[in-house]
């Protein structure tokens, strides 16, 4: 039976983030200052060190030094995170929007998926955001029933670490500190290429509103 330093480190080395919604143990396990520097001096000899987010409530591993191969490495998954930023950024924006928000998700909010589908059903325009956000290569659901698009969605967003399940019974989620590190992203890119990620999202949920 593997460790629970073991498992932490297994998680951090596979590209995982580890929060306290996502692991408890794990992120209290970490939040020991002598099990921080046990497993730093372990991913160290990997090149590797532990890195935080979210004011120090996320955990996850990163390139000490980056050479020819971590360069590679690192343009694969920076190259993933691109393509994902606009589905997810109107993913984001439509959630919020249907949930009558003022704040957008963060690690811990609970999303209800039946209460979010009967919103949606009805809405036509965010029947149609939905529509346009599930075709997403992200997504890639063919369906053009709200509730498969909607689990096809949440299947791949718990796939990704931006969602947690807690119980397969029900229709519950979590949301994991992945989804406040997802908005450092968006913010850091989006301000780096000037890109209008929000904008974007935004406009397309208002052009949807006049379908």
């Amino acid at each position: 039976m593997m460790s629970l330093k073991g498992r932490v480190l297994e998680v951090l080395l596979s590209g995982g983030f580890i929060c306290k919604t996502s692991d408890e143990l794990a992120f209290q396990y970490l939040k020991n200052h002598e099990h921080f520097a046990e497993i730093e001096r372990q991913l160290n000899t990997m090149n590797r060190t532990l890195a935080t987010a979210n004011d120090g409530n996320l955990y996850f591993s990163a390139y000490q030094v980056i050479d020819t191969e971590e360069r590679k490495q690192l343009s694969t998954q920076f190259r993933d995170i691109a393509n994902s930023l606009l589905p997810l950024a109107e993913w984001l924006v439509l959630v919020q929007e249907a949930r009558g928000d003022n704040a957008p998700l963060t690690e811990g909010s609970v999303i209800r998926v039946t209460e979010l589908q009967t919103v949606i059903e009805d809405t036509p325009a965010f029947v149609e955001q939905l529509a346009k956000i599930a075709r997403y290569s992200l997504f890639n659901s063919t369906s053009s029933a709200v509730d498969s698009q909607l689990k096809q969605i949440f299947k791949r967003l718990v796939e990704t670490g931006y969602l947690l399940r807690p119980n397969p019974e029900n229709q519950i989620y979590l949301a994991t500190g992945k989804i406040d590190y997802l908005f450092d992203v968006i913010r850091f890119i989006d301000e780096s290429e000037k890109l209008g990620l929000e904008q974007q999202a935004e406009l397309a949920i208002k052009q949807g509103d006049l379908l």
